[in-house]
């Protein structure tokens, strides 16, 4: 870390060192750009490392590569969490990305024609500020949860792991998107497990399997180019993707009733300390998993840009009302694909395309976004 009271300039900042940081940074290596990549992580893909032991990709490595690297294993099968950190870890090194780790940004201003940054005690200026920092940071959880006996064992899917962690009994695992579906049926191995919430449906074909593999590539091309903003149809669904929750990919629901696992209501309130259902319901258990997302943070960003939805106002990634501020990586900010490893490099190149055409006032370069394009290094096999 620098000294206290430090400060650096850059030409641009890229605010998280995720697979959307260094997609954005890639892009800007190529054109030549001078840049710094911020993450608040000790260490690159530990974002990834630290959720669930269990937890694996929906879409093959095929599909799951970040630009200029394709992921590192057989094109069909479906990456580990480890797998994509490690990945993501190597991509940086391999195209020598300057990622400073450790490094959490806590407030984002302007201080007239630059952005003011500070971590601590430490401030960066830049003329362009890249927001990359993902969109699992702050889980939701419903107010009532605080009043439920001390006793429970409470845990977000942010912070559960694997079955170690519950104390004997029961568990309530509240939401039944496909986080919940999977981690009910990962404890119901161990434990008397109910699954609270509204059934969202499935895939019609199982995630890695054959199916899959042959629809795939259909369904990739769609989700990238049918389901964006440039599209009339992508742009009637994007409202409803944003508050829908996803189909079940992989656990299916009679696997989820072979496995004992009761499917019961929503979780509404609290009752003498345990969870209750919509109809009054009380849940005589011993463990809550809350599998109930996470909200959009962007309490740091001292700026006029965020809605009353939590989300900020952009156009495909642009923050026109602040020139040089930018977001990357959240779910459908261009595609259904925006947010995935293997799609968010076409927004990441958007980007950076745009970055290189300005100069320090604002003004649109006259040199165009891909004349200085090159690689940062060869490719090493």
């Amino acid at each position: 870390m620098e000294d206290a009271g430090s400060s650096e300039r850059f030409e641009t900042v890229v605010i998280g060192g995720g697979q959307a940081g260094l997609a954005v940074g890639y892009h800007l290596a190529r054109r030549g750009r001078p840049f710094v990549i911020l993450d608040a992580n000790e260490r690159i893909g530990e974002s990834w490392r630290s959720r669930w032991d269990s937890l694996r990709l929906f879409t093959p490595a095929r599909y799951s590569g970040l630009p200029g690297w394709r992921f590192p294993a057989e094109p069909g099968s479906i990456p580990t969490k480890n797998e994509v950190a490690d990945y993501i870890e190597s991509y940086a090194e391999r195209f020598d990305l300057p990622v400073r780790t450790g490094v959490s940004v806590d407030r984002l201003s302007r201080d007239g024609n630059r952005y003011v940054m500070t971590s601590l005690d430490h401030r960066f200026e830049a003329e362009n500020v890249v927001v990359a920092s993902g969109a699992y940071h702050t889980p939701r959880i419903p107010t009532f949860g605080h009043g439920l006996d001390p006793g429970i064992v409470q845990l977000h899917s942010k912070e559960y792991q694997n079955p170690s962690q519950l104390s004997e009994g029961g568990v309530l695992v509240v939401g039944a998107g496909n986080s919940g579906a999977e981690i009910a049926f990962e404890v119901s191995r161990t434990h008397q497990t109910w699954l609270s919430g509204k059934e969202t449906g499935h895939s019609p074909v199982r995630a890695g399997g054959v199916g899959d593999r042959l629809l795939t590539p259909v369904v990739w091309f769609v989700f990238s180019h049918v389901l964006s903003v440039s599209n009339p149809l992508g742009r009637v669904i994007r409202p409803r993707a944003l508050v829908t929750a996803a189909p079940l990919e992989r656990v299916r629901p009679k696997e989820l009733a072979a496995a004992g696992i009761e499917r019961v209501p929503r979780t509404a309130g609290v009752k003498d300390g345990y969870p209750m259902l919509e109809g009054g319901r009380v849940m005589d258990v011993s463990n809550v998993i809350w599998c109930t997302g996470f909200r959009a943070n962007f309490d740091w960003i001292d700026l006029p840009v965020v809605g009353a939805d939590g989300e900020p106002a952009h156009q495909r990634g642009i923050v026109e009302s602040e020139p040089g501020l930018y977001f990357v990586g959240r779910f459908f900010l261009y595609s259904f694909t925006s947010s995935l490893i293997g799609g968010v490099g076409r927004d990441a190149e958007y980007i950076a395309k745009h970055i290189a055409t300005r100069e320090g006032n604002g003004r649109p370069s006259a040199v165009p976004a891909g004349d200085h394009a090159r690689e940062p290094h060869p490719l090493r096999d």
